[in-house]
């Protein structure tokens, strides 16, 4: 289908035309499409749920594949548990809200995080205290520089906070599956995030019922507007736009107190992304009539309707200069910038 928008398949609404969108329903034709560009040299971009992508004004000048496979396969292991292999297009909160039903513990806490099962393991997804780095167990790709098919097991997929070696080498690897180890059980895993454990009246560590973890969880992003609602233009984002700033220890000291710290085993110090845009002056609701921090999340940009993807870089780059001057500390975007950049880090 020439000239398709993008905004049409994006959670941000956001990005021109594709000049070629291929629609891949079964693993045969998004192999086929992938070869195809790659022969004829052509530039690829793949796209799934559209929800961590920002795409410009501009489009794409290429071949997009809309990964659209489905299926989901399951087996149990010696010790218990199940080993579940999902397709790359099958929706995400769909296949939490089955585990869930299943007794598959270990992803309940990423309730209602939108997208693809594909793309989970190339950002490690997470919140409230869970990543899919903790369940999966390995992940089948298509390696586009060896032309082959590869198996990763989870100890080589280079997991880190948003990263992954498949992040960190975009060009190379097509996520095909994932394959996930769940122990099975009624309560979830230890509930780690303080507000969760608040949500849910239990101790941080403790364990709970898994729908009413997943209940809570879906509480909690809805009043932040991380729930995607058509009718809603504030939650109409790529969700946190910009990540947790990790800090060596030299420059966690230099954090005024009350700023959030979250040790690391390594050393380093995690903050809150949000606590420092709200302290450098940029309230819930900032912005213009066209985009807007989101007036649940601070960590969330919205397009009010009639943006464009220059209104909400303009935004962004904003809010990385308030909290540079503010703090020392350069925001970094979270969400895939397609065709677009923000200014490079202020040294």
């Amino acid at each position: 289908m020439p000239d398709q928008q993008l905004a049409e398949l994006t959670t941000l609404r956001l990005g021109g035309p594709a000049r070629e969108l291929v629609h891949a329903t079964d693993e045969q034709t998004l192999l086929d499409a992938v070869r195809r560009a790659d022969a004829a040299g052509t530039p690829l971009l793949l796209l799934a749920g559209g929800s961590n992508l920002v795409v410009a004004d501009s489009g794409f000048d290429g071949t997009v594949v809309r990964v659209e496979t489905r299926g989901v396969a399951v087996e149990g292991d010696m010790c218990g548990g199940a080993m579940v292999t999902v397709a790359a297009g099958e929706p995400w909160d769909p296949l939490v809200a089955r585990a869930v039903a299943s007794g598959w513990v270990g992803v309940e806490a990423l309730s209602g995080i939108p997208g693809s099962v594909g793309a989970s393991p190339i950002q490690n997804v997470g919140a409230y205290g869970q990543e899919v780095a903790d369940t999966v167990a390995s992940v089948r790709c298509w390696d586009r520089v060896e032309a082959v098919q590869r198996t990763f097991a989870a100890a080589d997929c280079g997991f880190g906070y948003r990263t992954s070696r498949f992040k960190q080498d975009p060009e190379r690897y097509v996520v095909l599956d994932v394959t996930f180890q769940l122990r099975l059980g009624d309560l979830s895993a230890p509930v780690r995030y303080d507000e969760l454990a608040r949500s849910l009246g239990v101790e941080t560590g403790a364990r709970a019922p898994m729908a009413e973890v997943r209940e809570a969880v879906l509480g909690l992003r809805r009043r932040k507007g991380m729930v995607l609602d058509d009718a809603d233009p504030d939650t109409w984002s790529a969700g946190s736009f910009f990540t947790n700033p990790v800090l060596d220890a030299d420059a966690a000291r230099l954090l005024p107190r009350g700023a959030p710290r979250w040790e690391q085993s390594d050393g380093s110090v995690k903050t809150s992304a949000a606590w420092l845009i709200e302290r450098a002056g940029f309230t819930r609701g900032y912005g213009t009539e066209r985009v807007t921090l989101s007036g649940k999340h601070t960590l969330a940009l919205t397009n009010r309707g009639a943006a464009r993807t220059e209104d909400l870089l303009a935004l962004a780059a904003e809010v990385q200069r308030g909290v540079h001057e503010r703090f020392g500390i350069w925001l970094v975007n979270e969400p895939v910038l397609v065709g677009c950049e923000l200014a490079a880090p202020v040294c």
